[in-house]
């Protein structure tokens, strides 16, 4: 028997229940992972206290990351006692997720851990802080360099943005962080940051098509109004990033970033990126990730306070990232 975080369709929302459950009730797949830690992300909060349409089927166990241990494997990759973590591809969603002491999943969907990371490190990363580290290769692949001028992070405090500062500022780049709590400014500074701007700076729809050029690069958590300021005041030839829409889905721009200034919008998928980016994602984090800001950006919860802890992320209330002991 073991505990999980299992969604039921109600009226208003899904009804999560902590409930006991054994290995007959888990869905198909060719790997068996005993979980030791998941975390909360933004997807997880719609998850949780909407359901549909991150949902698509009742009951769900929600939770789309994980790390642990292989207890049973039938695939050629893997093996019992291997460490490994699970970012997206459909987990939490569509098939039962890491909140949870036990999973069944495809082994087509696990990377083993590097070295220097650990299961609850792992997670303490999670999905934002993978696509944090996609973010980053995205900006590099494009040329954006550490000398080349400022680089913007927006939705800094965040799960995405603190990792994406981290990084960013660990590789060299001078960053700026933009957020809404400005409470937050010793804890972005203590990452790195090396200017925290309030988000009203870029958050109000602007009538000029291009504005000041301010910004080599930056990484966009946050969409609508921010991410077409951001792309209206980044420099000649930089490239800003896309990888959230906590702010909105739609995007008031205009031609004018791409056609007069060169700007690239590079969008990040970390869902069903593919497992090589996803192996270098990971090895990267490995080396490129101090592990003791990641331990200052992190806090622990357990199964029970995950319903809690999705609503209060939603209403941008969590700082950094949020680790679930699936066995506390």
């Amino acid at each position: 028997m073991f505990r999980a975080l299992v969604l039921e369709a109600a009226d208003g929302g899904p009804r999560p229940e902590v409930r006991e459950l054994d290995d007959a009730d888990l869905p198909e797949g060719d790997v068996v992972v005993d979980v030791e830690f998941s975390t909360v992300n933004y997807k997880d909060g719609l998850a949780v206290v909407n359901g549909k349409p991150v949902v698509r089927d009742f009951p769900m166990v929600a939770g789309i990351d994980l790390a642990g241990t292989v207890a049973e494997s039938g695939h050629a990759d893997f093996s019992a006692g291997q460490q490994v973590v699970l970012n997206g591809f459909g987990v939490g969603e569509g098939h039962w997720g890491g909140f949870a002491e036990r999973a069944r999943v495809r082994g087509d969907w696990l990377v083993a851990l590097p070295g220097g990371i650990s299961t609850e490190a792992a997670m303490a990363i999670g999905t934002a802080g993978y696509t944090a580290m996609l973010c980053v290769l995205a900006l590099e692949r494009h040329g954006v360099a550490p000398d080349g001028g400022d680089v913007l992070v927006t939705g800094a405090a965040g799960g995405v943005g603190s990792v994406a500062v981290a990084l960013l500022a660990k590789l060299g780049y001078r960053v700026v962080a933009s957020t809404g709590r400005p409470e937050e400014a010793e804890y972005l500074s203590g990452l790195g940051a090396a200017d925290v701007i309030d988000r009203s700076e870029l958050s109000e729809a602007s009538k000029r098509p291009l504005l000041a050029e301010r910004w080599a690069g930056a990484v966009d958590a946050v969409g609508g109004a921010t991410l077409a300021n951001a792309l209206a005041s980044t420099s000649y030839g930089g490239t800003v990033v896309a990888c959230g829409l906590a702010g909105g889905t739609d995007l008031p721009s205009t031609v004018y970033p791409f056609i007069i200034r060169g700007v690239t919008l590079a969008g990040i998928d970390s869902v069903m990126a593919p497992l090589a980016v996803r192996r270098q994602a990971w090895q990267r984090l490995a080396g490129d990730l101090d592990l003791d800001k990641l331990e200052a950006m992190t806090t622990r919860i357990g199964l029970d306070q995950v319903p809690s802890t999705a609503a209060a992320i939603l209403e941008g209330k969590v700082r950094g990232r949020v680790v679930v002991d699936v066995r506390a």
